[in-house]
């Protein structure tokens, strides 16, 4: 007697992205986010998840995420038992991340993000590509006046240590491949400047990366940007990245200087009073030759560290 087939339940493909949504505070607009990243990558018909992570929120936006994750098929809702800023939210998230394409953004309306499919669209199809950046035109942020001076100048350095063109540090809308991210993730620190952190990261390690030009529109609540602390580290981050990967850049030329410097002055100093050299010269001379070789001993750590493996599991 022949056997009827029993249909087989669907089975939902693998995503190909997923979409990290860092979400502090933001019960007033973080539905709408959600509206407008599930449409755009409904339409695409792209497999994806979209992880909106709440970085333990003192509002309701837990509460609204849990009241839509039964909607949205796609919509993956994880809470946080204690705020660990946004670097750990996107770490971790990336951790998480069931797709080999994982996108960066935020839940403040102020990135374009009708564009995440082209941006990972970019990385299917160009492989050359390790991530790709939504590079911002326009400056909205707080503390305007002060950001934009102070985020050119930064970039600069940046540009100057890297040697390479970089016309978004710290955008916070970004596509890149997991496998490539696994052996950075430990790098990136709790707050803010972890974007830079991921930015620096591969470039110094020649892993290419696309600009796209996006708009950047002013963020819909209160910004969590504090100017003088955040600044602050973010400029250490950037020369903690710098010595992470090429010490020998940041180093070398401050300890070839002074050297120079105490050795010109050392002739001087022989010439005016014969083999009487101040104590000055002699600390210009000690100093470029500790720094010298504090540099080199950096340069032999960074040669002899093993970046493939991932973190721990």
């Amino acid at each position: 007697m022949p056997v009827e087939d029993t249909p087989s339940e669907a089975i939902e493909p693998a995503p190909i992205a997923t979409i990290v949504l860092p979400c502090y505070n933001e019960e007033a607009h973080v539905l709408l986010e959600i509206q407008r990243i599930t449409k755009v990558m409904d339409d695409d018909g792209m497999p994806y998840e979209l992880l909106a992570v709440d970085d333990c929120s003192t509002d309701d936006t837990l509460k609204v995420l849990r009241s839509v994750e039964d909607e949205y098929p796609h919509l993956r809702v994880v809470a946080f038992r204690r705020n660990g800023g946004s670097g750990t939210v996107r770490r971790i998230g990336t951790q998480m991340a069931r797709g080999e394409i994982v996108v960066w953004t935020d839940a403040d309306m102020s990135y374009e993000n009708e564009r995440i499919p082209e941006l990972i669209r970019v990385l299917l199809e160009d492989d050359s590509y390790d991530q790709v950046v939504g590079a911002r035109t326009t400056e909205e942020g707080s503390h305007k006046a002060l950001r934009v001076p102070a985020k050119f100048v930064i970039r600069k350095v940046a540009e100057v240590l890297a040697r390479q063109r970089i016309p978004d540090l710290n955008s916070g809308l970004r596509a890149f491949r997991k496998s490539v991210s696994l052996p950075y993730l430990r790098l990136l620190p709790a707050g803010f400047s972890c974007v830079t952190t991921i930015t620096l990261s591969f470039l110094c390690n020649q892993h290419d990366i696309k600009y796209v030009p996006t708009a950047y529109a002013k963020r819909a609540g209160k910004s969590k940007f504090h100017f003088t602390k955040d600044a602050y580290r973010y400029i250490l981050q950037v020369l903690r990245m710098i010595m992470y990967f090429e010490p020998l850049r940041v180093l070398m030329p401050l300890a070839l200087f002074l050297f120079g410097l105490g050795f010109v002055k050392g002739v001087v100093d022989m010439f005016r009073h014969a083999f009487y050299f101040p104590a000055n010269t002699v600390l210009l001379l000690v100093s470029g030759l500790l720094i010298g070789a504090v540099a080199l001993l950096a340069d032999l750590v960074v040669r002899s560290r093993d970046d493939s493996a991932g973190p721990p599991a």
